[in-house]
């Protein structure tokens, strides 16, 4: 199989902390542990050679019944070589944690911030993590799998 630059440079540089690798229609995905996350993610940004200088999203899945329960899903672009790739990290439950990329790419901020409110995972080094979405006194997060969707939440009314 041939491997995308970019594919081939984070196997070269990182091999270690590479889980799985793979490319199909242009579309590449690198699965990473959690611990090689801002090696990774400074490695995409500043390589000369890749240069991807956009984060164009960053979202997690929550599998439930699978193990690790969570994945969070980061797209990255560079603008300059109008390549594309997909790095997602695998998340343990019961304490789900990984690396805030706010110190690489400033947009990481609110990203961080709705997925720790949806899923409550948690993004270390992060300048601000809070809620987001929903109100500060909302009970749990909403995109788990496991959220009772009958559950009353307490009601917030105008401060007097």
């Amino acid at each position: 199989m041939d491997l995308s630059i970019t594919i081939q440079r984070i196997k070269d540089t990182l091999d270690k902390a590479v889980i799985e690798v793979h490319s199909q229609l242009g579309q590449d995905t690198v699965i990473i542990a959690p611990s090689g996350l801002l090696e990774v993610a400074r490695l995409l940004k500043e390589d000369p050679e890749l240069e991807y200088n956009y984060l164009m999203d960053l979202t997690a899945v929550d599998y439930w019944k699978r193990r690790p329960r969570f994945e969070v899903v980061y797209h990255f672009l560079s603008l300059k070589n109008n390549f594309r790739v997909r790095v997602k990290i695998p998340v343990p439950e019961p304490d789900p944690k990984v690396d805030s990329l706010t110190s690489l790419w400033s947009a990481a901020n609110w990203y961080e911030r709705e997925v720790y409110d949806m899923f409550g995972i948690q993004f270390m080094g992060h300048p601000d993590l809070r809620r987001i979405l929903m109100y500060p006194e909302f009970e749990g997060h909403p995109l788990r799998k496991d959220y009772p969707i009958e559950k009353r939440q307490p009601l917030i009314g105008p401060k007097v």
